[in-house]
């Protein structure tokens, strides 16, 4: 459950780190801007990025982000699509947070189901 001020937070402008495995085992973290969205998380970029390549593969992320003393990580099955409907409104939300992204013929969404929450206590509920 989230609070009041960790909503506030997932709205204002703050960077996170997307966190996927690579095929060797190794972690591979990258910066990314994303949005949360009735339990869900979604991130967009070009299809075939390591990041998206790494999740499509083990169907796992996790994101952080942190500003000060304050910090939220959201882990969850992750899968990548391409469906034109879901990347519109990924690209909606994170220009709602963010900025209106370039256009991009190759762009896809990471959408992670939250299944587990970490952050600043006045993050939860």
């Amino acid at each position: 459950m989230l609070t009041d001020d960790a909503l506030s937070f997932l709205r204002e402008y703050h960077l996170a780190t997307l966190s996927t495995v690579g095929r060797s085992g190794r972690v591979h973290a990258v910066p990314v801007g994303f949005t949360y969205e009735d339990g869900v998380v979604r991130v967009i970029g070009s299809r075939g990025t390591q990041k998206f390549v790494n999740a499509e593969r083990s169907g796992r992320a996790s994101i952080c982000s942190v500003d000060g003393a304050q910090w939220i990580s959201f882990e969850g099955p992750a899968r990548v699509s391409d469906d034109p409907e879901a990347v519109a409104h990924a690209v909606e939300l994170y220009a709602a947070r963010y900025r209106q992204p370039r256009p991009n013929p190759d762009r896809v969404v990471l959408e992670m189901t939250v299944e587990k929450i970490l952050g600043s206590a006045s993050f939860r509920g």
